[in-house]
C-alpha cells in the first residue's frame, strides 16, 4: 500500500478519531511520521485510541488541553469538527496549517482526480460518475464524503487509475494544496449554518477546490445556479456548464424532451431511468464528466436508462399494501426535501424533522401542494408545526421517535399515496447518521 513519501511535517497532530482520523492516523504511522492523536472520547471507552497507543503512537484523550499543539507543525482535522473549535483556533494563531484526512489523500494520487461538491445531489452524482466510468472499462475508485475514506482508498490506486471524490463543505474548508483535475459543482443553497456560521463561508468553502486549478484542469458547473456562476470569473480552469432549464450549444443540457451534449442529441428524456427533475441535474453533471474522458454515448444510454438512484436517497423501498414507500433520509436540508416532495405527482405523507439546527421551515410549507399529511419528529418537530399552522396548514402532527412517525404515517396513508422519509435535517439527534436513520425506517417499514 501507498505510504507518503517527501512528507514536509514534523510533528502532526490529529484531532479526531472518527473513520477519517483514524485512516489518517494509520497513514502516519505506516509512513513513519511523527504524530500525537487527541480525541475527546475517554481513553477506557476508545478502541482506536488504545490500538494507536499499543503501536507506540501517543494519544491524549478525555479532553482538549492546548499541550497538544506544543511542538506540532500540521493538524489533521475531523471534518466535523468546527474550525471555532478551542484547538483549531489556537491552532491558527499560532500559524499551524488545518487540514482535513483528504490533504493527505492528494498527496497519494496518481492518475485523474473528480471532486464532486454541492448542497444537494453529491452522492447520487458520484456514485453516478463512477458507474459510467466503471462500465466505459477505466476501472475507477470511489472515495471521499461518500463513505469511503479518501486515504484509505487512494492507497490502493494503481498509476493512471481515475479517483471520484465526493467532498462536503467540511472537507473542503480545510485544503492547501488540494486539486481536482475536474472539479464539479453542483449547487450552493443555505446549508450548515451552525457551523460554517455563515452564508458567506460556507460558499468560499466549496469553491476552495476551483483556487488551485489550471487551465489544463475543467469546472463542470450548474449553469442555472446563480451563486455558481456568479463566482465563476475567478476560475482558471476549462468550463463546462450544464442545464436542466435550457438547451446549450455547449456543455450538457436538456429542453424538457431530450438530453443533449455540445448540441447532439444524446437521448430521450423521458428513457432516464431516475426519477424527479432534482435528479436530471445530477445526471447532466455527470454526463459532462464521463465525456472528459471519451466515454461513448452508447455507454451513457445503458447507464441512464437502468440506474434508478443511490440508497437513501429517493430511494423505492417496497409497495405496502398499495402504498408506495420511499427512503430519502440523505436529505438533511429543506430543498432537498423540497425536491423530492416535487418528485411525486401522487398525494404524500411526508415524514419529516431531525436535528434543530435554528432554521425555519417556511420554505418547506412553501411545497406541500400534494402533501396531504406531515409527520414531524425529533428535536425541529414543534418547529415545523409552527410553520404550518403560519401557513394555515393543519394536516401535521408529532412524535417522538422514527417509529412512531413510520407507523402513523402508513395509518394516515391510503391506497394510492407515497410515504417519503425525506427528514429535511441532520439525524444526529437521535440518530449516529443519516444511514442509521434510513435502516431504521426501512426495518419499520418492513414490520407492519
Amino acid at each position: 500500500m501507498k505510504t507518503l513519501t517527501n512528507f514536509p511535517y514534523q510533528h502532526v497532530l490529529v484531532l479526531g478519531l472518527a473513520k477519517s482520523g483514524q485512516a489518517a492516523a494509520q497513514l502516519l504511522h505506516d509512513s513513519d511520521v511523527s504524530f500525537v492523536i487527541n480525541d475527546n472520547k475517554a481513553f477506557e471507552e476508545n478502541e482506536t485510541a488504545q490500538h494507536f497507543h499499543n503501536l507506540g503512537v501517543e494519544t491524549v484523550t478525555g479532553g482538549h488541553p492546548l499541550s497538544v499543539l506544543d511542538g506540532v507543525d500540521l493538524v489533521v482535522k475531523n471534518p466535523g469538527i468546527p474550525h471555532h473549535h478551542v484547538i483549531i483556533a489556537e491552532a491558527e494563531l499560532r500559524g499551524i496549517p488545518v487540514v482535513t484526512e483528504v490533504e493527505l489523500a492528494y498527496l497519494l494520487i496518481d492518475g485523474p482526480l473528480v471532486a464532486i461538491t454541492g448542497t444537494n445531489g453529491k452522492t447520487t452524482t458520484t456514485t453516478l460518475i463512477h458507474q459510467l466510468l466503471d462500465e466505459a472499462g477505466l476501472n475507477p475508485l470511489l472515495a471521499g464524503n461518500i463513505g469511503e475514506v479518501a486515504s484509505n482508498v487512494v492507497r490502493q490506486q494503481t498509476s493512471g487509475q481515475p479517483v471520484v471524490m465526493e467532498l462536503s463543505s467540511f472537507q473542503l474548508k480545510a485544503i492547501h494544496q488540494f486539486k481536482p483535475d475536474i472539479a464539479v459543482l453542483l449547487n450552493i443553497t443555505e446549508a450548515h449554518l451552525d457551523y460554517h456560521q455563515t452564508r458567506a463561508d460556507y460558499v468560499r468553502s466549496k469553491l476552495r477546490m476551483l483556487e488551485r486549478q489550471t487551465d489544463d484542469d475543467v469546472v463542470v458547473y450548474n449553469s442555472d445556479d446563480d451563486t455558481i456562476v456568479s463566482h465563476l470569473d475567478k476560475a482558471k480552469a476549462q468550463q463546462v456548464g450544464f442545464s436542466v432549464k435550457r438547451r446549450l450549444d455547449h456543455g450538457v443540457s436538456n429542453d424538457g424532451q431530450h438530453l443533449f451534449v455540445e448540441g447532439d442529441s444524446l437521448m430521450a428524456r423521458e428513457d432516464v431511468a431516475i426519477p424527479g427533475d432534482h435528479n436530471l441535474e445530477n445526471v447532466l453533471a455527470a454526463v459532462a464528466v464521463v465525456r472528459q474522458f471519451g466515454v461513448s454515448f452508447d455507454v451513457i444510454r445503458r447507464v441512464l436508462t437502468t440506474f434508478v438512484g443511490v440508497k437513501h436517497r429517493l430511494q423505492f423501498v417496497k409497495n405496502v399494501s398499495d402504498r408506495l414507500f420511499y427512503n430519502d433520509s440523505k436529505a438533511t436540508n429543506i430543498l432537498a426535501t423540497s425536491k423530492a416532495i416535487q418528485s411525486f405527482t401522487r398525494p404524500v405523507i411526508l415524514i419529516a424533522g431531525g436535528l434543530d439546527r435554528g432554521v425555519e421551515f417556511d420554505s418547506l410549507i412553501d411545497q406541500f401542494t400534494n402533501v396531504k399529511h406531515c409527520v414531524a419528529f425529533g428535536e425541529s418537530a414543534d418547529k415545523i408545526v409552527e410553520a404550518a399552522q403560519r401557513h394555515q396548514f393543519d394536516a401535521v402532527t408529532t412524535y417522538e421517535n422514527l417509529q412512531e412517525a413510520t407507523e402513523a404515517a402508513y395509518q394516515y396513508s391510503e391506497p394510492g399515496d407515497v410515504v417519503l422519509l425525506s427528514p429535511a435535517c441532520a439525524s444526529w439527534d437521535q440518530f449516529d447518521s443519516f444511514e442509521d436513520r434510513g435502516h431504521i425506517f426501512i426495518d419499520v417499514m418492513h414490520k407492519l
